[in-house]
């Protein structure tokens, strides 16, 4: 089964609320970029192997992780295999992509659970393309549009609270990302990565989310871009990765 990444095309951030959620207003896309999970529903416990790469070693615990809990909230058991291919920290909703997963091969497509997993969870259990709203529960289909982007992941990741943290502190962005700013005043290294994608592709990249993650629409037939699997940096490496929009019930190629 297959947990496409989320990105995120375009985020404002409408003001934080009395419990200390934000109000979002984002555009996001499911990519070909994914995670895989094998289920049988005659097992229990969770297995979880990364492809070469991918940041994987500061997973959730089995009492934590979003597989685990999507398990519960459905009322089923299941030994699950998980393979990473989308980086922890990235911005990407690995995490709330693989419980969306779940949410699915349980049969389960009620958003109010989805919900109450993750403000990601409700995007990637309906996949596609999509208006996103309040604190990710209210999610509008859009019309699916063939998109091509270029990722840079770099080699951390950033962490999400912290993000909002500094945005609270200096309520201030641009578009297309509004968090960016914020993002930068948690991790100085981001700007370096954005700067070098931009060299790259001549293009200018934008912030996924929260970070880390830097995209650019297109860029990926650029003359040096195909030969290039990783980015160097210093001796920081960071990946470089074509990717694709996927229709909602995709189901890999």
């Amino acid at each position: 089964m297959m947990a496409p990444a989320k990105l995120t095309v375009s985020l404002r951030v409408s003001g934080a609320r009395p419990d200390g959620y934000h109000e979002l207003e984002a555009e996001m896309v499911a990519l070909d970029l994914a995670d895989v999970l094998e289920l049988d529903e005659g097992g229990s416990g969770l297995t979880v192997a990364a492809e070469p790469g991918v940041r994987a070693d500061e997973l959730p615990g089995p009492e934590h992780n979003l597989v685990t809990r999507a398990l519960a909230a459905c009322g089923r058991t299941a030994a699950v295999r998980l393979t990473k291919r989308i980086p922890l920290g990235g911005g990407l909703g690995g995490g709330s992509s693989d419980a969306a997963a779940v949410l699915r091969w349980a049969g389960c497509a009620d958003p109010a659970v989805a919900a109450r997993l993750g403000s990601d969870v409700p995007f990637c259990l309906l996949g596609g393309r999509a208006r996103v709203e309040g604190v990710g529960e209210r999610v509008s289909p859009l019309p699916f549009e063939p998109r091509d982007y270029l990722l840079l992941l770099p080699p951390f990741g950033v962490d999400t609270a912290a993000v909002y943290r500094a945005w609270d502190a200096n309520p201030a962005g641009e578009a297309p990302n509004e968090l960016a700013a914020a993002a930068l005043a948690v991790e100085a290294r981001l700007a370096r990565w954005r700067d070098a994608l931009g060299e790259l592709t001549g293009r200018v990249p934008v912030l996924a989310g929260s970070g880390s993650t830097w995209f650019v629409e297109g860029g990926t037939q650029e003359a040096g871009t195909a030969s290039l699997p990783v980015l160097e940096l210093g001796s920081e490496t960071a990946r470089l990765v074509r990717a694709r929009t996927v229709p909602a019930g995709w189901e890999g190629d």
